[in-house]
């Protein structure tokens, strides 16, 4: 069993069924009718909540208990959410299909694989399209209240902008903040948000 169905395994919802804060407080961009990519989405929790504000969302993730999971929260809300398995480093994004991409938590890969995966969400947004994302910051080591143990796979201010300098970053700011997101996210957080549009 992988790392990944191990951690959604059991009734419970790893990170809640609520969608991420820093996402919701972005709900003024989302218009109903926009297609959504939810990147590495877990078990729905922010595919779903797009849903239910008109999108139509792709959720993709690599653990098939958490794409199970996915479905059932959506079936339970009543919204139509579009669920795929797949692994992120050998799938098809496609090219300019998204006017939206919401990255959440994708912290698993490293530098290399992360420019890869950052190159893949450009090249399949639309012009104009927008880039939702939040990530770890380095000093969430200290913390240690959820994301990756790896101080090379959190995120930094200057490397975003590197990251992203093709795009124009609308918002980005680093910032402590307490969190709930069921067992897997909870308490005091050292998180960097980002919107950029292609």
């Amino acid at each position: 069993m992988s790392v990944w169905n191990a951690r959604y395994a059991g009734e419970e919802y790893h990170f809640g069924t609520e969608p991420n804060a820093f996402l919701a407080s972005q709900v003024t961009r989302l218009k109903p009718g926009m297609h959504c990519l939810a990147v590495a989405d877990g078990e729905g929790r922010n595919g779903v909540w797009l849903a239910e504000q008109g999108l139509k969302v792709l959720s993709v993730d690599s653990s098939s208990v958490a794409v199970a999971k996915a479905r059932a929260l959506a079936q339970g809300r009543g919204v139509v959410l579009e669920v795929e398995l797949a692994d992120l480093m050998q799938w098809d994004w496609g090219c300019e299909k998204f006017d939206l991409v919401v990255a959440i938590f994708i912290q698993f890969v490293p530098p290399a694989l992360r420019e890869q995966m950052f190159s893949d969400i450009k090249h399949c947004l639309k012009p104009g399209g927008l880039l939702l994302l939040q990530g770890y910051t380095p000093r969430q080591l200290e913390y240690r209240t959820g994301g990756p143990s790896q101080i090379e796979n959190l995120y930094t201010e200057a490397g975003l902008r590197e990251s992203f300098s093709d795009m124009e970053i609308l918002h980005l700011a680093e910032h402590d903040s307490l969190i709930h997101e069921g067992a897997g996210h909870d308490g005091m957080s050292a998180l960097i948000d980002m919107v950029a549009r292609k």
